[in-house]
């Protein structure tokens, strides 16, 4: 028997899957947590001896015996993220991570390096965000200038993981195209951009490869430390969102994924790149051989675990109390910016609760319109979509919150597009697999597809159709929460 094995190095834990490729099945999982370090300044970091424990406690989980299968390897991580590291491998400071919004200064130094928000979309095909890794690399040279000294290697946390098992420094296009610091379109660093920061920062960043190569091999201080075989190979990996595409079948045009975690994105597959003038979609590389486009908000399922710790509820619990309330909430809006927001660009934006009198004031109305608020959030990218001529015929519904059936029927409603639920949850780990079998096969002279592998492997389940009620209700409900947008966002710049 041979496996291929995905990895997916998320915000708050590390999971692992080892795939029977040719049963298509999953005989092994497992999973370790990760801390993090939160300041009210908008910080947010890790620290990379934290990935190392996450990565050998979740392969000392699985067995022995079933570790020897594994023939390939692919990696996703957290997108954005900036691990720092001197000539020798070591950190020189913490990984700051996607959803670190202290950085905001430095995206308007950067965009005024450039001349203009417009120039840096020209230049790059993307806008200063507090989220990408460019603003972070000018924070510590800004912030922390003994440790920018020592920087030799900037990675971002796939490719760390990748470092750990092969020893080797790479990227590939789809990550790297969501530091800014990386041209979408000539899929090549941006030298103007890595000037604007420092004349070395371009020679810090590894060299690029394709999607269907590998990112080197497991060599003998990680087979010895994991327990696998020397010389496995390591597919070149990717972002979270870009390994998603693959483990949800978005790897050809007209499907989107859509994925409600911490965070919530939005991106579906391009054969060409898609540049939004707004700023709004993120014009991503995919790590299957095309571009991306991706919409993220910082916030996606926030709000209502912010509100079921407030009111004591366990997770069936908000379900059943949300699903009493009226679509729309009875007026009720929340505006979920628990952390900034990316999506619109608010960095310094605050949640707050809104259209509150004392006939609607309740739990019900609440928790339902924080999980509306996780889906009016994500309209914002679809209708980008639409305005760019991307036209949308199903929607792959996955992370925590795929899993309510109210968000389900919320989502399908308020986006007015089919949804479709996977039945396996990891879909980044499992992107991660296929990538690694596609790289596998490639290795091997096999004439192999993205798409044909995807289809043969992701594994789809019920699909929920827009109902025409819903919709009108839902587009009433939106127009009330854009309303509240409009109005509060200028408190927040």
């Amino acid at each position: 028997m041979r496996t291929v094995c995905g990895i997916d190095l998320g915000t708050q834990s590390c999971k692992i899957v080892v795939y029977d490729y040719e049963k298509k099945s999953i005989i092994a999982e497992s999973s370790a947590p990760v801390d993090m370090i939160a300041e009210n300044d908008g910080t947010r970091e890790q620290k990379t001896e934290w990935y190392d424990a996450a990565i050998k406690t979740c392969f000392d989980k699985i067995d022995k015996k079933t570790k020897k299968t594994i023939a390939a390897i692919g990696v996703s991580g957290q997108q954005h993220g900036f691990v720092p590291l001197d000539d020798k491998g070591k950190p020189v400071y913490n990984v700051k991570l996607w959803c670190d919004t202290s950085t905001a200064a430095e995206c308007d130094d950067l965009t005024k390096a450039a001349g203009s928000e417009k120039k840096l979309i020209e230049i790059a095909g993307l806008p200063m965000r507090p989220g990408y890794t460019a603003p972070k690399v000018l924070w510590l040279k800004k912030h922390k200038p003994k440790a920018f000294e020592k920087l030799r290697h900037i990675l971002l946390p796939h490719n760390y993981i990748n470092f750990l098992l092969t020893g080797e420094y790479w990227a590939e296009y789809g990550d790297a195209s969501g530091t800014a610091l990386f041209d979408v379109r000539q899929r090549v660093w941006s030298s103007k951009v890595c000037k604007y920061i420092s004349p070395d920062v371009e020679k810090y960043l590894p060299p690029l490869t394709t999607s269907e190569k590998t990112a080197g091999v497991i060599n003998k201080a990680a087979a010895d430390l994991y327990g696998l075989n020397e010389g496995t190979i390591v597919s070149s990996g990717g972002g979270d969102n870009m390994m998603g595409a693959i483990g949800t079948g978005a790897v050809s045009d007209g499907f989107l994924t859509m994925s409600l975690g911490t965070s919530g994105t939005l991106f579906g597959y391009s054969n060409k790149p898609v540049i939004d003038p707004t700023g709004n979609l993120a014009a991503f590389c995919s790590s299957s051989g095309g571009w991306m486009p991706l919409l993220c908000t910082m916030n996606c399922t926030v709000a209502s675990e912010e509100f079921r710790n407030l009111f004591g509820m366990d997770i069936k619990a908000l379900n059943t109390e949300a699903a009493k309330a009226p679509i729309g909430a009875d007026g009720i809006v929340i505006l979920p910016f628990f952390n900034g927001e990316r999506t619109p660009n608010l960095p310094n934006g605050r949640a707050s609760i809104n259209g509150i009198t004392a006939a609607n004031f309740n739990k019900q109305n609440i928790t339902r319109a924080a999980m509306e608020s996780a889906i009016f959030g994500m309209r914002i990218g679809l209708d980008g979509f639409v305005s760019l001529g991307f036209k949308p015929k199903e929607i792959r519904l996955t992370g925590g919150g795929s899993k309510s059936v109210l968000w389900q029927n919320i989502t399908a409603n308020v986006l007015n597009v089919p949804v479709r639920i996977l039945t396996g949850s990891e879909a980044a780990a499992m992107g991660g697999a296929i990538q690694a079998l596609w790289c596998l096969e490639t290795s091997e002279g096999k004439k192999s597809s993205i798409e044909d592998l995807a289809s043969k492997h992701v594994t789809l389940g019920a699909t929920i159709k827009p109902d025409k009620k819903s919709v009108d209700a839902y587009n009433k409900a939106y127009a009330v929460y854009s309303k509240y947008l409009g109005a509060l966002s200028p408190l927040y710049k």
